[in-house]
C-alpha cells in the first residue's frame, strides 16, 4: 500500500510540474505560484473546517510552518538557477535532491532496505537523474547556479520529509497541508511584492493581463491542488511503509513530466530521458517486489 501511495506522489507531483511550466510559458513564475497556492488554501480551508481538523493544532505544526517556508524558498532557487545556468544540470540535481534528503533520513532512523530493495533504489536514482535530461556537452556552470541548485535541491527533500513529519491523522494531515499552503503563500506573496517594487510586472500584458489568468485558473486550480494531494499521498506512503522505498518512488516524477510533455506537446524524448525512463520504471518495480 505504501508503494502505491508513493507512486502516487510521483503521478501527482509529475503533472503539477507539467501545468506548471505550461502556465509559465504566459505568466511570471511568482505568480503562478501565489495564485495556485491560493486556490488551494481556500479548499484546504473548507475541508479543515467542515471535518474538524482544527482539534488537531498542536506543536507538530510547527514542521509544517518549516515546509511551508522551505518549499518557496526551494522553488524561488531552482527558478533562478534554471535562467542562470544549463536547465541540463540543474534538474537532474533538483531531482536528486528530493529523494536524497528523504532516505537520508530512513536510513538515519535505521531503516535497512534488503538486498533487491538497494538494487532498486541504485535504479531508480540513475532513472530519475537521466530522465531529467542531464547535460553531458563540458558546458562550463558558474558555482553560483550550482549553490543555488543545491539550496532547491534539499529545500525539495526538506519539504517530503517535513510535511510527513508534521501528522499522524487524516484530519491532522488536511490541517498541516493547509498551514503549509498559507506559509507558502505569505513567503511566495512576500517575493512577488518585492519583484514587482523592484520592477517586474506580476502580469504580462503581452500574454493577456488579467484575461489569461482568469482564463488559466482551472489549470491553476489543478497544479496547487495536485501539489498539495501529491504531498498528503507522501506522508501517507512514508508512514505506512519504509520511508527509503516511499522517497525513491516519490521522485520518479520527473519521469511523468517528460511522458505528459510528450502527450500533450509532443516533445520527443531524448534517448538519455527514454533509457532513464525504462530505469526508473525498473527501479520501482524491484522496490515494489523487493
Amino acid at each position: 500500500m505504501s508503494a502505491l501511495f508513493a507512486l502516487a506522489t510521483s503521478v501527482l507531483l509529475g503533472l503539477a510540474d507539467f501545468g506548471g511550466g505550461l502556465l509559465t510559458r504566459r505568466t511570471p513564475a511568482l505568480t503562478v505560484v501565489v495564485v495556485s497556492q491560493g486556490i488551494a488554501v481556500v479548499v484546504l480551508g473548507a475541508i479543515v473546517t467542515a471535518g474538524g481538523g482544527w482539534t488537531e493544532v498542536g506543536p507538530q505544526l510547527w514542521y509544517a510552518v518549516a515546509a511551508g517556508v522551505v518549499g518557496p524558498v526551494g522553488m524561488l532557487c531552482f527558478y533562478r538557477a534554471l535562467a542562470l545556468g544549463p536547465m541540463g544540470v540543474v534538474s537532474p540535481i533538483g531531482a536528486l535532491g528530493s529523494v536524497a534528503v528523504p532516505l537520508g533520513v530512513g536510513l538515519a532512523l535505521g531503516e535497512r532496505p534488503g538486498l533487491l530493495q538497494f538494487a532498486g533504489i541504485a535504479v531508480a536514482v540513475a532513472g530519475v537523474v537521466l530522465a531529467s535530461g542531464p547535460q553531458t556537452d563540458g558546458t562550463s556552470v558558474p558555482r553560483r547556479t550550482l549553490v543555488l541548485t543545491l539550496v532547491a535541491a534539499v529545500g525539495f527533500g526538506s519539504v517530503m520529509t517535513l510535511i510527513a513529519a508534521a501528522s499522524t491523522t487524516l484530519t491532522g494531515l488536511f490541517l498541516a497541508l493547509f498551514v503549509q499552503r498559507v506559509c507558502n503563500v505569505v513567503v511566495g506573496g512576500g517575493a512577488l511584492y518585492v519583484s514587482v517594487r523592484r520592477g517586474s510586472p506580476a502580469l504580462d500584458p503581452a500574454a493577456g493581463g488579467v484575461r489569461a489568468l482568469w482564463a488559466a485558473l482551472p489549470t491553476l486550480a489543478f497544479v496547487g491542488l495536485a501539489d498539495v494531494a501529491g504531498n498528503g499521498t507522501y506522508s501517507v506512503a512514508a508512514q505506512t511503509g519504509p520511508v527509503t522505498v516511499a522517497a525513491v518512488l516519490a521522485a520518479l516524477y520527473p519521469v511523468v513530466t517528460a511522458f505528459a510533455a510528450r502527450a500533450v506537446l509532443s516533445e520527443r524524448l531524448r534517448a538519455v530521458q527514454a533509457t532513464g525512463a525504462g530505469l526508473a520504471l525498473a527501479g520501482s518495480l524491484l522496490l515494489a517486489t523487493g
